[in-house]
């Protein structure tokens, strides 16, 4: 199996584990003390189980090469699992939103506990592990799944400070921001599915490859000099990469071989680009 796919399977699994350990400490405390911001926190791990196990399946359908049925393999489903993702964190975000307004309106039942300052440290703690790592993995093979993994282990520890903060504040009587961070860690895994869920959209609908990847295969192709003339760039996502259609026109009066010889190694040079999956080039004569 690739490399890149071992290491994602990898970081899926670690996640599965590290957020199993954090939900169940979370919805403990955050039940016993009656926090909605450590009960949001909890089930904001939840999604993170599911996130981590849609990216292991994801990624092991993704590593399957390509076969009859499938000429170009089966990266799309990396995208695919990505928008189940964002989806589960869009649903749980509605959810945690609703009973945060509902708990400032009506008051917080939040208990102070070294309990929950403890659960605090210790997500932090776990996720700032879980980022580095899968950071580090993303770097070497960049791809959707890690991605979102990647953000929401970053939004984890950003999303707990704050649920540490509201703890904190109960100690001066102030309970009223823990309904408050409770809604904003709601429009934060929200506003993070919605922007995961587009991504997935626009390569599951063929989006284009970017103007600058564009400007450089055409930078190549003018570097032959005898290529008159260049039709437009046709590109198709294939998992993290795109698959490159170029129409090129030589003089009709050079031989067939010599055609087919520059294109080869016009479709070898773009095809050694980082976003190109792979390069057709068709000829047509002037």
């Amino acid at each position: 199996m690739d490399k890149k796919f071992v290491a994602t399977k990898r970081a899926g699994i670690y996640g599965m584990l590290g957020n199993i350990f954090l939900l169940m400490i979370k919805a403990f405390v955050g039940f016993m003390s009656h926090s909605q911001a450590m009960i949001a926190d909890s089930f904001n791990s939840a999604g993170d189980i599911f996130a981590s196990l849609m990216t292991f399946i994801g990624n092991k359908i993704a590593s399957v090469p390509k076969d009859k049925d499938h000429n170009l393999g089966h990266g799309k489903a990396e995208y695919l699992f990505s928008m189940f993702i964002s989806i589960s964190m869009i649903f749980i975000a509605s959810k945690l939103l609703y009973d945060s307004v509902l708990t400032l309106i009506h008051g917080s039942k939040l208990q102070f506990s070294w309990f929950l300052i403890f659960v605090c440290i210790a997500t932090i703690i776990t996720k700032l592990c879980l980022f580095f790592y899968t950071k580090l993995v993303y770097k070497k093979y960049p791809n959707i799944l890690l991605e979102a993994n990647m953000k929401d282990h970053k939004n984890d520890c950003l999303i707990t400070t704050f649920t540490l903060f509201s703890i904190l504040l109960t100690l001066v009587n102030i309970y009223w921001f823990d309904g408050v961070v409770g809604i904003g860690i709601s429009l934060w895994i929200c506003y993070t599915g919605i922007t995961i869920f587009m991504e997935s959209y626009n390569v599951l609908m063929d989006i284009s490859v970017d103007d600058k990847t564009k400007d450089l295969i055409l930078d190549i192709a003018h570097t032959y000099q005898e290529i008159q003339k260049i039709d437009d760039i046709i590109s198709t996502p294939v998992g993290d990469k795109f698959l490159i259609f170029l129409t090129i026109y030589l003089d009709g009066n050079i031989s067939t071989f010599e055609s087919h010889t520059l294109a080869d190694s016009l479709e070898k040079t773009i095809s050694g680009l980082d976003k190109i999956y792979k390069t057709v080039v068709h000829v047509n004569p002037v």
